[in-house]
């Protein structure tokens, strides 16, 4: 069996069609998907300063083509990404309540949910209201969802597995892992994934 370790968080749009496309690429492969949320924010504050300056001074060619790449991708996943009136989004919220999704065995449908809340419905995943929502639809309970994700215990998991990431020597979302110190970033290296597998 074979262990593919899965670093994301759903503020990124690449992300979000990374993680559908793993979800189908690797489903009937003989592979463990181990999925781990990060706070990405956290990444880039520490080693990965460079995204902001890129924001902030962006090559107008190179970003009109990156929407179009991104449609592109969009359109061959089947996924509808739009442009959240908040961008760039605080995700911690949600992050932690990734774990709390994957401690009810719920982490698939809780993470679609938000990716989808986010990247086509455009709504504002910080707010609790939005959350809510999210919660709902996957099937979490409320209560426990929120004791959770204000509890030390659950802001220490996200920290600790943004600072594992860091140390393994990633510097972005999504962020994999293969059978263990085999890295590959971003939504387009999931095919040379598959070529090993194969």
């Amino acid at each position: 069996m074979h262990k593919l370790e899965f670093y994301f968080d759903c503020s990124s749009p690449w992300t979000y069609l990374a993680f559908e496309r793993a979800l189908k690429l690797f489903a009937a492969k003989d592979l463990d998907i181990v999925w781990k949320p990060i706070l990405v924010g956290g990444v880039f504050n520490a080693v990965n300063q460079a995204v902001y300056d890129n924001r902030a001074n962006p090559v107008p060619a190179k970003a009109n083509y990156a929407r179009k790449d991104l449609q592109d991708w969009a359109q061959f996943v089947g996924l509808n990404i739009g442009q959240p009136p908040v961008f760039p989004v605080n995700s911690v919220k949600a992050m932690r309540g990734a774990f709390y999704a994957l401690d009810n065995n719920l982490l698939v449908p809780y993470a679609r949910a938000v990716f989808k809340r986010y990247w086509s419905d455009l709504a504002d995943i910080s707010q609790d209201e939005q959350l809510r929502n999210v919660i709902t639809e996957c099937g979490l309970e409320s209560s426990g969802f929120f004791n959770a994700i204000a509890d030390q215990s659950y802001k220490d998991r996200l920290r600790d597995s943004t600072d594992e990431l860091m140390k393994r020597g990633g510097f972005g979302s999504p962020t994999m892992f293969l059978d263990g110190d085999d890295m590959y970033f971003g939504n387009d290296r999931l095919e040379l994934i598959l070529a090993l597998l194969k």
